[in-house]
């Protein structure tokens, strides 16, 4: 049976760091940026096969975060990143980092990733597969 990527939900659990905290006490903005990527990294390896992976990278071309409430220090955190439509060679995605203990919403991100071929290192076409498992179709 298929898998529809609009309604699957990868999770990646994530402590905050020492390393993670700024001069004001809580995780640096820039900190999530980091987590987005990881969550997207981490999905990509978990779902794609061994080939796709072979073949393909993928680099990010546009993020956007929205910061809703600051993650402290010993904060246990969850990444869930999910796939939405793909437009040409630029793919969506979004992603939360939420609080474990409440699940509070701390941010939200809405990435464009664009596939790279591991052979030429330049941007590349993917095939069905690839477009069916990590993007959705638009209406």
């Amino acid at each position: 049976m298929p898998v529809d990527p609009s309604t699957e939900r990868y999770e990646l659990a994530i402590p905050v760091l020492p390393e993670d905290i700024d001069e004001l006490g809580h995780v640096n903005n820039v900190v999530y940026l980091r987590w987005v990527q990881a969550a997207a990294v981490a999905h990509w390896q978990a779902a794609a096969t061994e080939a796709q992976q072979a073949e393909l990278a993928w680099v990010a071309v546009r993020h956007e975060i929205d910061y809703k409430h600051p993650a402290m220090p010993g904060d246990q955190l969850l990444a869930r990143t999910w796939v939405g439509t793909s437009d040409g060679r630029a793919f969506e995605r979004h992603t939360e980092i939420l609080r474990q203990s409440d699940r509070r919403l701390l941010a939200r991100a809405r990435t464009l990733w664009c596939p790279i071929s591991r052979k030429t290192g330049r941007p590349t076409k993917v095939g069905d597969d690839v477009r069916a498992r990590f993007s959705v179709a638009t209406s």
